[in-house]
């Protein structure tokens, strides 16, 4: 167990080092969109091309991983969202609670992670996952959370909305040419390639010092609103309602947070070992790293969807926030477990 904290240490000190240098105004909050561009537009895409130049294509096109982990996905939604329902919440803030629920921090988190772990072997599974997440999980919740108070024509816009951020996204075109270039044996101008090598070694450590602040920013915009539950100059049933939500949504914090990190990787493996038992094509190799992926904190990137499409910005802050502080110790565990 040492020698996994002695790997996964260090990216969660990354981390918390992101959220400390925010939350004691060392990094100024308008530096952090900064951070977001560079790591998002940049860094990320140069690190995802040399894993498809890199990635081993038969992981690539192996519909036992996507089927497994696209079901796994859709599943998790449906639960997430039952839970959201039951506990009084209507659809919009239900889906994107699905969302942070299904969509694990893969492309800030996970490929360094990964990479440090296991090498260049976990990118194909690894680059499949993030697809799935970014264009059907994605667009799958934002057309569920359009189910409130909208009819087909919000539906259809959304999906239009959901189409083109991932259009505009380049981590999917990065993941592209770097297959392209893998498929058809292409390689870049020495000095381009050694630009994208350097982009690419400051992914990782970068990627995670912004989450850290990301995370930070969310909380610290969210500390004013804990006075509206003082009870102050409200009446009395007003003061009840209000913390009565505040109870049911506490609530949901941590049941979304427990479908994450804990019901998550355990749909992923036994989708997967259905698909072992029935001949379907899962190796172990592949399902390790799914479930491990699914086992990731939730995707800090879901704030900012969710206050783009209204929904309670603050509760998914609050969520990404417990998941990845306590996956620091969940995560490496099932680490443990598989190494």
């Amino acid at each position: 167990m040492l020698d996994v904290f002695s790997v996964t240490c260090p990216f969660f000190a990354l981390v918390l080092t992101g959220f400390l240098a925010t939350s004691k105004k060392m990094l100024p909050l308008e530096a952090i969109p900064g951070l977001n561009i560079f790591v998002l537009y940049f860094a990320l895409p140069c690190m995802l091309f040399r894993f498809g130049n890199h990635a081993q294509l038969d992981q690539l096109f192996n519909p036992s991983v996507f089927l497994t982990y696209l079901i796994g996905a859709c599943l998790m939604v449906c639960v997430a969202i039952l839970v959201a329902l039951h506990v009084g919440l209507g659809w919009n803030n239900a889906s994107f609670g699905a969302l942070v629920a299904a969509f694990p921090n893969t492309g800030f988190m996970g490929v360094p992670l990964l990479l440090a772990l296991f090498g260049l072997s976990a990118s194909g599974t690894a680059i499949v996952t993030i697809i799935i997440d970014m264009v059907f999980t994605t667009s799958l919740c934002i057309a569920l959370s359009r189910l409130e108070g909208a009819g087909a024509h919000g539906i259809g816009q959304a999906l239009q909305r959901a189409l083109k951020g991932i259009l505009m996204n380049p981590m999917p075109w990065a993941i592209g040419t770097g297959v392209v270039f893998c498929s058809s044996n292409l390689t870049l101008f020495a000095p381009l390639d050694k630009t994208v090598q350097l982009l690419g070694d400051a992914a990782s450590p970068t990627a995670l010092f912004t989450v850290g602040a990301v995370l930070a920013r969310s909380w610290m915009s969210s500390q004013p609103s804990k006075s509206l539950y003082m009870g102050k100059n409200t009446s009395s049933n007003n003061s009840y309602r209000e913390l009565r939500s505040m109870h049911l949504v506490s609530r949901d914090y941590w049941s979304i947070s427990i479908l994450k990190l804990i019901v998550h990787p355990a749909l992923i493996y036994t989708l997967g070992r259905i698909a072992v038992e029935l001949n379907f094509g899962m190796d172990s190799g592949s399902l390790k790293i799914m479930v491990l992926i699914a086992a990731l904190p939730s995707a800090s990137n879901v704030v900012m969807l969710s206050q783009r499409y209204g929904a309670d910005n603050e509760r998914i802050a609050k969520i990404i926030l417990i998941t990845t502080t306590i996956s620091f110790l969940t995560f490496s565990a099932l680490v443990s477990i598989y190494k």
